[in-house]
C-alpha cells in the first residue's frame, strides 16, 4: 500500500458537493481515505478574475501506482462534469496528487511531489491539517515550514469534509 496526499478544489457549481463527491469516489475500488482536512475558501490563484475556490486535502491508502491514480482522478473529474477551460481557470473539480511518501517522480504529465505545492497556500493550509510534519524529499522542509513562507491571506476555513 502507498499513502498519497491529494488536493481537491472547486469553484463552479456546488463546490462543496463536488469535493465531497470526489472524496467519496476516491475511496472506492480498494482505496481508503485515512484523513480529511477541513474545507477552506480560498482566493483564485493564477487567474484572479473568477469565483473563489473551496479547497481540501485527503490522505489516501491504495495499492495503486501513481499513473493509475492519476487516471482514476481524471476519470472522477470527468464524471463530476469538469470541462476543459483555460489554464488555472474555473473548474467543477480539480484533483491533484501532491505526495506519495518520500517518492520523487518526474514523468511526462506527472510529478510527485507536485512541483508547485510549496508555493500554494490553498494547498498547504488544508494539507497542514492532515500532514503538517510531512517533509518534502528534495526541499527538506515540512508542510508547516513551507506554509510559514507562503502565508495564508484570504483563506478561511468554512466546514469539515
Amino acid at each position: 500500500m502507498s499513502e498519497y496526499a491529494l488536493s481537491l478544489g472547486s469553484n463552479v457549481g456546488n463546490r462543496l458537493g463536488n469535493i465531497r463527491r470526489a472524496v467519496y469516489m476516491l475511496g472506492l475500488s480498494g482505496r481508503s481515505i485515512t484523513a480529511k482536512s477541513g474545507v477552506y475558501e480560498t482566493p483564485p490563484w493564477g487567474l484572479e478574475e473568477q469565483p473563489r475556490f473551496l479547497n481540501a486535502c485527503v490522505l489516501l491508502d491504495a495499492d495503486i501506482r501513481p499513473r493509475e491514480l492519476l487516471a482514476a482522478a481524471k476519470d472522477i473529474e470527468r464524471e463530476i462534469g469538469r470541462k476543459t477551460r483555460e489554464r488555472w481557470g474555473p473548474r467543477e473539480i480539480d484533483i491533484d496528487i501532491l505526495t506519495c511518501g518520500s517518492l520523487l517522480l518526474a514523468e511526462d504529465g506527472l510529478s510527485i511531489p507536485h512541483p508547485s505545492m510549496f508555493e500554494r497556500a490553498f494547498v498547504l493550509v488544508p494539507l497542514s491539517d492532515i500532514a503538517d510534519r510531512w517533509k518534502h524529499p528534495s526541499l527538506g522542509a515540512t508542510v508547516g515550514e513551507m506554509l510559514a513562507k507562503t502565508g495564508c491571506d484570504g483563506i478561511v476555513r468554512v466546514t469539515s469534509l
